[in-house]
């Protein structure tokens, strides 16, 4: 698996990574959350492991804007702080387990496996930006109480850049994914979908939903 680490202690952050690292796991490790969000614009993790007490943006400031972005990805949560009062907090900021210092090697492996089964039979209907709502089922957008008309190709558009929060989605990619085959075509055509589904979804904002990364594709804007 694919695995973040965000811990700031040195000695802690090295045993961890060797320990995943010897265990078959590809392991990135960051130490603030800042260094976290670049890794997650360049990489999709299966598992985040994230310590609460980091330093700048706390690890509970992470994990909400996190979830508030829409990612669903597990996180375990790796900290101290064990009172029930810590693991609840913990939990209802969105982490799916908690892990309490000092802790074996053996039962965090346990627990990365556990969160990855239950995401993995996690059936995905809906995805979230903000206020920015996406239902897979029905097919509809709408932010807020404002239902937003796409067309099939905008609303593919838009499902891959929420599906891939955080990161930057090339012009190749988009044309792959809309189009169903390895594209080999100029990718500038693409443009034109994705400024009409920027028109649609920027209405009443004051800023723009979609993020022009100059050379490299789109991204969708960080959630406040």
């Amino acid at each position: 698996m694919n695995i973040l680490l965000i811990e700031d202690d040195p000695a802690i952050g090295r045993a961890v990574k060797r320990g995943l690292d010897e265990a078959g796991h590809r392991c990135l490790w960051a130490s603030d959350a800042d260094a976290a969000r670049e890794f997650r614009g360049h990489e999709t993790f299966d598992v985040i492991l994230l310590d609460r007490m980091l330093p700048g943006e706390s690890g509970d400031q992470f994990l909400r804007r996190l979830r508030a972005e829409g990612s669903h990805c597990p996180v375990i949560v790796l900290t101290a702080r064990g009172t029930v009062e810590d693991r609840v907090e913990g939990l209802e900021n969105g982490a799916d387990d908690y892990l309490v210092k000092p802790f074996a090697m053996a039962e965090l492996l346990a627990r990365i496996a556990a969160v990855a089964r239950r995401s993995a039979h996690r059936p995905t209907t809906s995805l979230d930006w903000g206020s920015l709502s996406l239902d897979l089922s029905s097919r509809r957008v709408a932010d807020g109480s404002r239902t937003i008309d796409l067309t099939p190709t905008e609303f593919t558009l838009l499902e891959l850049l929420m599906r891939h929060q955080g990161q930057v989605v090339t012009r190749k990619m988009m044309c792959e994914h809309v189009w169903g085959f390895e594209w080999d075509g100029p990718t500038n055509v693409i443009e034109v979908h994705v400024n009409r589904l920027r028109k649609k979804l920027d209405r009443d904002r004051a800023e723009s939903v979609i993020r022009t990364i100059r050379g490299r594709g789109y991204a969708l804007a960080t959630v406040d």
